[in-house]
């Protein structure tokens, strides 16, 4: 009796064990990610400005015209168009190439100046050659279409 007794306390812990072990994995693998999204997507909206390019849920792209705080609603202007929208219709915000200027890391910045610095680096003489070979073909250009000119 006391080894049937021990054997049914074991598969009681080890259900236990199991469904604390899942309720775990929804948290990692579905809600903490699902958070962290709703966190990012409430920072962009808090960060619009009017002018920004967005682009709805439902794949409108427009520009933003007016933010209502009050109402959580935007109105964005599709070409004349105007539509009011809710905040939380917002998908992204299209960066303007004045933004992706300025977010771009100082360490890729620094890893393109370098080929140039490189290139300046280079003696005279090894610049001069490529220039002139630029210059000769294009002095063959007109040669060449000068003797088909001929030909016809």
């Amino acid at each position: 009796m006391e080894i049937l007794a021990a054997s049914s306390t074991g598969s009681g812990m080890s259900s236990i064990i199991i469904i604390v072990l899942m309720i775990a994995f929804m948290y990692f693998f579905m809600i903490r990610p699902q958070q962290k999204q709703r966190k990012e997507h409430q920072s962009m909206v808090n960060h619009l400005k009017k002018g920004d390019q967005v682009v709805m849920i439902s794949r409108l792209h427009g520009v933003i015209d007016e933010i209502n705080t009050t109402d959580q609603t935007v109105t964005i202007d599709c070409e004349g168009v105007y539509l009011t929208f809710d905040l939380s219709a917002i998908a992204r915000v299209i960066p303007s190439k004045t933004q992706a200027a300025e977010a771009q890391p100082a360490s890729q910045a620094a890893a393109s100046e370098e080929p140039a610095s490189e290139a300046s680096d280079a003696p005279a003489s090894e610049a001069a050659p490529a220039s002139e070979s630029a210059e000769a073909a294009d002095d063959q250009k007109p040669a060449e279409s000068d003797s088909a000119d001929a030909d016809k």
